[in-house]
C-alpha cells in the first residue's frame, strides 16, 4: 500500500502551486463567513452551547483534508445530523447540562470509530441498502421536525414548545400568548432578508466585473449578512435588555482544549444504536455531494477513503470537545463555487474559525437567537421534496410507498424507528423484487437469430418449445419462483416436450437454486419433458460441469446460442406463426 493511498493528501500537495493557491484562498475565506453562523445554528439544533458548532469546524475538516479523498467537501455539523444528535441525546441528559456535552462528546468518538470500522472493512457498499426514496422520506422528515424544533427560539416562546401543544385546543389558544411579538417580527425579517439574498444577490453580483462562480459562492454568505444587521439592531435599540429578545449571550474565547471523553460502558451501549445510524446517515449524504462534486472536474472519489476521512475528523471533532461531522450540501456547493482546487481552502477555512474562536467571539454576544433559527429554517426549505415523492409514486408504487412510510414512521415514531424501519423497507423491497424475477417467453422473429418477447412482438413459437427468459441471477430468494411458473407452464401445455431455459441474463446460481434446478429436472422427467440450457455465461457453467445436475447419466443438453438450440429442437415439431401480443 503506498504512502499517498493511505495519506490522499500528498497526492494534492505534491503538486501544489501559486495557481491553486488563489482559488483556496477564497474559497476558504469565503465558506468560513457561511460556516461560522451555519455552525452557530446547528449547534444551536443539537441543543449545544454554540461555540461547539465552532469547535466542530476547527480540527475535523482538518483531519478529513489530511485522509479523505474529495478535494472540495466542506466537513462540518450539518441539520439532520444535529438533529440526530439531539435526538439521541434527549433521553440520556438534560440540555445544557455537563452529561450531555459529554454524551455529544462522546457520540464523536464512536461515529468516527464506526467509520474506521467501515473503512477497515470495505462497508462502505452497504449504505447503498438505504434506496433514495427511503432516503428522502427520511430527510422531508427530518426538516419538519428540525422546522418545528426551531419554532421556539424563532418566534420566542416563553417555554419550549412541543408537539403536544397542536394537540390540545386549550394549548392552542394559549400560543398567541406565549409569543414574543419583536423576537417574532424580528425572524420573519430576516428569514425574508434571506430569501432575498438566496433568490437575487447572485444575480446582482454577476452584474459586477467578477466570475460567476465567484459571485454564486459570495452569494452563499447571505447568514453573516443578515446575521450582522440583526445584532446591530440588537446592540443599537437594546432589545435584548428592554425587550427581552434573547441573545446567544456569552461565547468562551479561546481554541477548544484537546481531551478525551471519559469511557462509561453504559452510555456506549445506550448510544451505539444512534452512533450507527448517524453514521450511515452522514456517510450517505457525504458521499452524495462528493460524488458531484468530483464528476464536475472528473476526479475519482475512493469510497473507502471516505470512511477513512470522515471517521478521523469525528475523531477529531471527539478530541477538541465538538459534536458529530460530515460533509454539508451548502458549504461544499460554495467551496467547490468559490473556486476551491484542494482541501488547502478547508484548512484556510478552519484557521479563520480558529482565529474568530481566539479574537471575535465578544462579537457575537448580541446575535440573537431567532437569527440562528432562522438561518437553519432557511437551509432547509429544499429538504422537504414534495414534488420527487410524487414522481417516485407515479413511476414506481411501491418506492413511493416506501417513502411515504419512511417520512410517516419518523414523524411519529421518532427519528430512529423511521430510520430503521426505511432501511427494513429497503431491503424488503430488494428481496421481493428479486423473488419476482422478469420471466419472458419468447420466440423467433420471422427466420432471424434474434429472440422477443410473445407478448410485445410478433414472433414464430412451437407448441412442443417453450423457450424461457430469465432477467435475474438464480439464487435462493428466487429459484422456487422459477420452478413454480414452469410446472404451471407444463400442467396448462399437455402438448410441451422440451423446456429451454435461456440464461443470458444469469450472472451466478447459488447452491439453493442448483438445489431447485436439479429437483426441477427430476420433475420435468417424470413428466418426459427434456429441460435444455442456452448462453449460459463461463464463470456459471465452470461451476455447474462439477455439479450432480450435469455429471449424471442424462444431463441437460446446453446450447451456445437460442439461435442453435431453436434449430436442433424445432426438428421435433412443426412451426405455429404467433398472432402479436402488445404490452400494455
Amino acid at each position: 500500500m503506498s504512502f499517498s493511498t493511505v495519506f490522499p493528501a500528498a497526492k494534492w500537495l505534491s503538486t501544489y502551486n501559486k495557481s491553486l493557491f488563489s482559488g483556496d484562498l477564497i474559497a476558504g475565506i469565503i465558506t468560513a463567513i457561511l460556516l461560522i453562523p451555519q455552525a452557530m445554528a446547528y449547534s444551536a439544533l443539537a441543543g449545544l452551547p454554540p461555540q461547539i458548532g465552532l469547535y466542530a469546524s476547527i480540527a475535523a475538516p482538518i483531519m478529513y483534508a489530511l485522509f479523505g479523498s474529495s478535494r472540495t467537501l466542506a466537513v462540518g455539523p450539518v441539520a439532520v445530523a444535529s438533529l440526530m444528535v439531539a435526538y439521541a441525546l434527549g433521553s440520556i441528559a438534560e440540555q445544557g447540562t455537563a452529561s450531555y456535552l459529554e454524551a455529544a462528546i462522546l457520540l464523536s468518538f464512536m461515529v468516527g470509530i464506526c467509520f474506521i470500522g467501515i473503512a477497515i472493512l470495505r462497508l462502505g457498499v452497504l449504505t447503498e441498502f438505504l434506496s433514495h426514496p427511503v432516503m428522502a422520506g427520511f430527510t422531508s422528515a427530518a426538516a419538519i421536525m428540525i422546522a418545528f424544533s426551531q419554532l421556539t427560539p424563532f418566534a420566542g416562546f416563553d417555554e419550549k414548545l412541543l408537539f403536544a401543544d397542536l394537540l390540545s385546543i386549550g394549548s392552542l389558544i394559549s400560543i398567541p400568548g406565549r409569543i414574543n411579538d419583536l423576537t417574532l417580527v424580528l425572524g420573519i425579517v430576516c428569514l425574508c432578508g434571506l430569501y432575498l439574498i438566496r433568490k437575487h444577490f447572485a444575480k446582482f453580483l454577476e452584474k459586477l466585473p467578477i466570475s460567476t462562480s465567484l459571485a454564486t459562492g459570495i452569494a452563499k454568505t447571505g447568514p453573516l449578512i443578515v446575521l450582522v444587521f440583526s445584532s446591530l439592531a440588537i446592540w443599537i435599540f437594546d432589545m435584548n435588555s428592554t425587550y427581552d429578545v434573547a441573545v446567544i449571550g456569552h461565547i468562551p474565547a479561546g481554541l477548544p482544549e484537546l481531551s478525551v471523553s471519559s469511557f462509561n460502558w453504559s452510555l456506549v451501549q445506550e448510544l451505539a444504536p444512534s452512533a450507527i445510524l448517524i453514521t450511515i446517515v452522514s456517510f450517505i449524504e457525504s458521499v452524495a455531494i462528493a460524488k458531484v462534486l468530483a464528476s464536475k472536474r472528473r476526479e475519482r472519489l475512493n469510497i473507502t477513503q471516505e470512511a477513512w476521512g470522515l471517521g478521523f475528523a469525528n475523531i477529531g471533532s471527539g478530541f477538541t470537545g465538538a459534536s458529530p461531522v460530515c460533509g454539508g450540501f451548502s458549504r461544499s456547493v460554495v467551496n467547490f463555487s468559490a473556486g476551491a482546487n484542494t482541501q488547502l481552502a478547508a484548512i484556510i477555512t478552519a484557521l479563520i474559525i480558529g482565529a474568530t474562536l481566539t479574537f471575535f467571539t465578544p462579537l457575537f454576544y448580541n446575535v440573537p437567537k431567532t437569527v440562528l433559527a432562522a438561518i437553519i429554517l432557511i437551509a432547509i426549505l429544499e429538504l422537504v421534496d414534495l414534488k420527487g415523492f410524487l414522481k417516485n409514486l407515479r413511476y414506481d408504487r411501491a418506492d413511493g410507498v416506501a417513502e411515504a412510510t419512511t417520512f410517516l414512521c419518523v414523524l411519529f415514531f421518532g427519528i430512529e424507528t423511521g430510520l430503521l424501519a426505511g432501511i427494513g423497507i429497503s431491503l424488503t423491497l430488494h428481496f421481493w423484487r428479486s423473488s419476482r424475477p422478469h420471466i419472458a417467453i419468447v420466440g423467433q422473429v420471422g427466420d432471424s437469430e434474434h429472440f422477443r418477447n410473445v407478448k410485445r412482438h410478433k414472433v414464430k413459437t412451437y407448441p412442443h418449445l417453450l423457450a424461457i427468459r430469465i432477467d435475474e441471477s438464480l439464487f435462493f430468494a428466487n429459484a422456487g419462483y422459477l420452478e413454480t411458473y414452469i410446472l404451471n407452464e407444463v400442467a396448462n401445455k399437455p402438448e410441451l416436450s422440451d423446456i429451454l431455459l435461456i440464461c443470458s441474463a444469469v450472472n451466478a446460481i447459488d447452491a439453493s437454486a442448483l438445489h431447485t434446478l436439479e429437483q426441477l429436472k427430476s420433475e420435468l422427467d417424470d413428466s418426459s419433458v427434456a429441460l435444455h440450457f442456452a448462453e449460459i455465461k463461463g464463470p456459471v457453467m465452470d461451476r455447474l460441469q462439477a455439479t450432480s445436475l450435469f455429471s449424471s447419466q442424462n444431463p441437460p443438453q446446453v446450447f451456445l446460442s437460442t439461435h442453435q438450440a431453436f434449430k436442433e429442437i424445432s426438428a421435433k415439431g412443426n412451426p405455429l406463426l404467433n398472432d402479436p401480443e402488445w404490452s400494455i
